[in-house]
């Protein structure tokens, strides 16, 4: 793992254990991520963050909206995969970016416990999962 990715794992954590975020770490992520992290900020506080959940399992994923004008939604697990365009061509491909705003959005909503829960059962989870 790198430093910025140990950097960021230890912000997240803090949020996480407070439920709540200080201009510091606000401060930490904005300068690990950049635009991104702008992005992904906007999305939360727009509610656009779902977390899928299969019962009686607990696994889930992520839904997130994205921020052209067709508020496409897309399906993502917030430390390793997005569906995104952006995942497979800043990310994978290129390499520029540790992660997509959507991922963020994801982490960061995990992390403040500000994400609308959808429970689903599942066998309905393996249903949207498969279709990835």
């Amino acid at each position: 793992m790198s430093a910025s990715s140990l950097t960021a794992e230890a912000v997240w954590k803090d949020i996480e254990s407070t439920r709540s975020v200080t201009d510091d770490q606000l401060s930490i992520l904005h300068f690990l991520f950049g635009k991104n992290f702008e992005r992904a900020t906007r999305i939360v506080d727009q509610r656009g963050v779902k977390r899928i959940s299969g019962e009686p399992s607990g696994r889930f994923v992520f839904q997130v909206v994205g921020e052209s004008r067709r508020k496409e939604e897309y399906f993502c697990f917030a430390e390793n995969y997005c569906a995104c365009y952006s995942f497979f061509y800043d990310i994978v491909n290129r390499g520029e970016q540790l992660c997509c705003k959507h991922q963020l959005a994801a982490r960061l909503a995990l992390s403040l416990g500000a994400f609308i829960e959808v429970k689903v059962s599942d066998e309905q989870l393996a249903v949207l999962l498969s279709k990835l």
